[in-house]
């Protein structure tokens, strides 16, 4: 996650900051699902190191795009990038406009934020198909600290959280900084956290819900549950996908293709596959 926040990990506390875009669409460029289908693939943008959404070719998200593109009769291109420093610039990057380096826009951007004040500010994109509830979680040792209704008994344990991301900006500056030097900060993130967990280097690690149960979900030696911090949305946040506004039909085709894998339990299967227990949205 670099000096700038994951994607999700930085955007997503109830109200998400996000800029005004401008520019208009030019007709042209304008992505139907006929033209996809005439050009015989489906461009799906996709986070790069996003465990366990995508690492190498791997992840959630890369079998839902490949379920997407089965579903229109196409062949699946992906697009993977490298976060920008808000969603703001990944929506222009990769949706509406393209990145000022040559590549993209993608036909859709999966893991975008289901959220309406980023629906407001991104006019050139619409945002829609929430496929998964995402949450700031702690995961903790069973042994070394049994109850964690508070933050509290973090102050006499060592803590596993990356610097540069939601979970570490809501802990560092949790109850004034009291927890501060109990923080851990040098790792990636979550499942990096979640790691050093189970080689015993702390008793309590930080991430997103979907990170720690990659590598810690059916072990009985550890629980995860949400932060209980009232800063971090209890409930969390839905994540979706995004194209552009022209493109209606496209958007509606994809919608119905992603309904059908929740209603077949192909979409829980598939988070099944990464060890993650699927949440809808």
């Amino acid at each position: 996650m670099t000096s700038r926040f994951d994607p999700t990990r930085r955007r997503c506390l109830g109200g998400i900051a996000a800029l005004t875009l401008g520019g208009a669409l030019r007709p042209a460029d304008a992505v139907t699902l006929d033209k996809v289908r005439e050009r015989g693939s489906l461009v799906v943008g996709i986070y790069q190191d996003m465990p366990p959404f995508h690492v190498a070719g791997r992840g959630i998200d890369v079998d839902i795009a490949a379920a997407l593109a089965q579903a229109l009769g196409v062949k699946l291109s992906l697009l993977p990038f490298t976060a920008d420093e808000n969603m703001a610039d990944d929506l222009r990057n990769m949706v509406w406009k393209g990145h000022y380096l040559g590549f993209g826009p993608a036909d859709v951007l999966m893991h975008v934020p289901v959220d309406k004040p980023l629906m407001d500010a991104t006019p050139q994109a619409t945002i829609f198909a929430p496929y998964y509830r995402e949450r700031v979680a702690l995961a903790r040792r069973l042994d070394a600290v049994p109850v964690l209704d508070t933050l509290a008994p973090l102050a006499g344990e060592r803590v596993a959280v990356a610097g540069q991301t939601l979970a570490g900006w809501l802990l560092i500056g949790a109850d004034g900084g009291a927890y501060r030097e109990r923080l851990l900060t040098q790792w990636k993130d979550g499942t990096d956290c979640a790691r050093a967990l189970t080689r015993g280097e702390v008793t309590v690690a930080a991430g997103l819900e979907s990170e720690l149960e990659s590598v810690l979900r059916g072990d009985p030696r550890f629980a995860i549950e949400p932060l209980p911090s009232p800063r971090a949305p209890r409930n969390g946040w839905a994540s979706g996908m995004a194209v552009r506004r022209d493109g209606s039909d496209l958007a509606q085709a994809l919608q119905a293709a992603m309904n059908d894998l929740a209603a077949s339990g192909r979409l829980r299967t598939m988070f099944a596959g990464f060890n993650v227990a699927w949440q809808a949205p």
